[in-house]
């Protein structure tokens, strides 16, 4: 069970930051546990391109790299910056570029950079929360809120896609766990629109996530740009309606799979479902 009460927050804020490093410390520890059997670490996982052992690599290059440049913003100091659509060739060059280091030691290795991380977490202030940037090697300057996000997508998402490997294909995300990254994906929604597959696309349509972490959004793709904010007008005008629960509105925007419901223009709902690349 939660150490935290786990009210809904908007957790984005700094009254958020309680929950989120909670929710990071649960999806780690399932994490752990997954990978401290040695019967696990060579399942094929949900990411095609890799088995346990690679996601473990994976994670320890990203943990390591945000230590870095989190490290490098407090000094003022530059890091090499690229473009989100090579993201995913680069994380997968980081994940087999560690390959050979051997199953005990990797875990270590993970765990270390882990708890520096959760230390760094924890001391956080509500000024820093959204005002210190840190360098973020795909997406520029980040305020630092985003960084404990990403670790529960890291450990949260990648804890599925073991599990999946595993044989649980039909298991959900936990609610709260998918809940604190609802407002994120929308930011990866608007981060990865393909320019050409966006080019002269015009679509409006709505979002509805249930539970009490959800809510209801319109979203306008125009121009290659995505947009979105709160709807409480029913949908009015919209050319098709999405519906999904938390885990599967998380898991779709990381194109796990195509999840949820939909209904309204088959052209539009085609048109929504492909215009983003992966990372």
């Amino acid at each position: 069970m939660s150490a935290v009460a786990s009210p809904v927050v908007n957790t984005m804020s700094f009254e958020g930051k309680d929950v989120v490093l909670d929710v990071i410390r649960t999806e780690r520890q399932a994490f752990y546990d997954l990978i401290e059997d040695p019967a696990n670490w060579d399942v094929q996982s949900r990411c095609t391109e890799w088995k346990t052992h690679d996601i473990v690599d994976h994670l320890i290059d990203t943990t390591e790299g945000y230590l870095d440049r989190w490290e490098a913003a407090r000094k003022g100091e530059t890091r090499e910056m690229l473009t989100l659509p090579v993201m995913s060739e680069k994380v997968n060059e980081g994940a087999k570029r560690l390959r050979q280091v051997p199953r005990e030691e990797a875990i270590a290795r993970l765990k270390k950079a882990s708890d520096d991380m959760m230390a760094t977490f924890e001391g956080l202030t509500e000024q820093d929360w959204g005002e210190f940037l840190v360098p973020h090697r795909y997406m520029g300057p980040l305020p630092t809120l985003f960084y404990p996000a990403f670790q529960v997508m890291d450990y949260g998402v990648h804890t599925w896609d073991i599990r999946y490997g595993l044989g649980e294909k039909t298991r959900k995300l936990d609610e709260r766990t998918a809940g604190v990254l609802i407002p994120f994906m929308f930011v990866l929604f608007s981060a990865t629109v393909d320019a050409e597959s966006a080019s002269g696309v015009d679509i409006t349509y709505g979002i509805d996530v249930s539970s009490e972490w959800g809510g209801r959004w319109r979203v306008t793709i125009k121009n290659g740009k995505f947009e979105n904010q709160p709807d409480d007008g029913g949908f009015a005008g919209c050319d098709a309606i999405f519906e999904y629960d938390p885990s599967d509105f998380v898991l779709t925007a990381f194109q796990r799979f195509p999840g949820g419901s939909a209904r309204g223009d088959d052209k539009v709902i085609e048109t929504a479902r492909s215009l983003f690349f992966r990372i």
